[in-house]
């Protein structure tokens, strides 16, 4: 087993299932619970809220269960990797709920029982969320005071977190088929952020397995290159999708619609002009974090040719310390 491995006793794992894991599971379960015995009055969005809570409840769960039971040298990744990950997540997770199902189904919820219903089930996610953000501060403190890297803990491991959490969002608004089929480029868009996605998450998940610590140049140019194409890739999303969406003489509609799914009421599914423009949106917002992510590999590569043209072996002979330096 790797030294850099925090152990924490058994008094510890307790500590920290009693104050922030059952209040977790405590407050998802309510939160879903709540929205799924509101029947016809949930709506889309209160099921794709209610999908989200659910898998945060479950995720919860099997980690607690893993924990209690000294169960985490049975898994070949980087334990707690995947724990502070999952908590960076479901923290992202649980506010985006609280922030769409709010916006766009709760405050046409007429006044009665199922708007209180509604309105509790906000409450709770974004307790839910502001737990799974302390859990992340105090794993982060505790790897902080025992000086140990780990690989969530980088610049690069954040901006992949927010990659394929913004790409996830984007594809739950893409549910609707009809905002993209039979338009090529449209389906190109969707394939873009596809790609995209499956990249990120590939060197996310090769990260928590530790394989950062293959030599440093070579894996600071592949992820150079990914990031490059990646951009490239935005760029053409980010051009193709508002234009064939919003541009009339491309078959687009460039103004909301006050009709069907679009009224200013409640309705059960989320309005088809509002899901093209959160796509865009979420577009351009992925694109600054591509940007983001070019940049500072860029600099990675930069500053490793500075280093390798000074002393060749630095690296080599130091892989934990070129490593750790990159901690934030």
């Amino acid at each position: 087993m790797s030294s850099r491995w925090i152990r924490p006793g058994t008094a510890a794992i307790l500590c920290v299932f009693c104050f922030l894991r059952l209040p977790q599971l405590f407050s998802t379960c309510v939160a879903f619970s709540l929205v799924a015995d509101m029947g016809i009055w949930r709506g889309a969005i209160g099921s794709w809220s209610m999908s989200f809570w659910c898998v945060c409840f479950a995720m919860t769960l099997i980690i607690s269960t893993v924990e209690l039971y000294r169960r985490r040298s049975y898994f070949p990744f980087f334990w707690h990797n995947i724990s502070v990950t999952f908590a960076c997540y479901a923290a992202l997770i649980c506010l985006s709920a609280s922030i769409i199902y709010s916006i766009t189904h709760v405050q046409f919820l007429p006044h009665g029982p199922y708007r209180d219903r509604a309105i509790a089930a906000t409450a709770f996610s974004c307790i839910a969320s502001v737990l799974y953000v302390i859990e992340v501060t105090v794993i982060w403190a505790m790897y902080d005071l025992e000086e140990t890297f780990f690989y969530v803990h980088t610049t690069r491991a954040l901006l992949k977190v927010l990659e394929t959490f913004v790409a996830v969002v984007m594809f739950a608004l893409l549910c609707n088929f009809t905002l993209y089929l039979q338009e090529p480029a449209l389906e190109w868009c969707v394939a873009v952020y596809s790609i995209c996605f499956i990249l990120a998450a590939v060197v996310l998940l090769l990260g928590l397995a530790e394989w950062e610590y293959m030599p440093p140049r070579p894996f600071s140019i592949f992820q150079l290159v990914l990031s490059l194409l990646s951009v490239l890739l935005y760029v053409s999303a980010l051009v193709l999708w508002p234009l064939y969406q919003f541009s009339e003489e491309l078959g687009g509609q460039p103004q909301r619609p006050s009709d069907g799914d679009c009224r200013d009421e409640l309705t059960y599914d989320m309005c088809f002009w509002d899901q093209c423009l959160a796509v865009a949106v979420l577009t351009a917002i992925n694109l600054l974090v591509y940007v983001a992510d070019l940049g500072y590999w860029a600099r990675q590569v930069s500053v490793g040719t500075e280093n390798v043209s000074s002393a060749p072996n630095s690296v080599q002979s130091h892989p934990v310390t070129s490593q750790s330096e990159d901690i934030l």
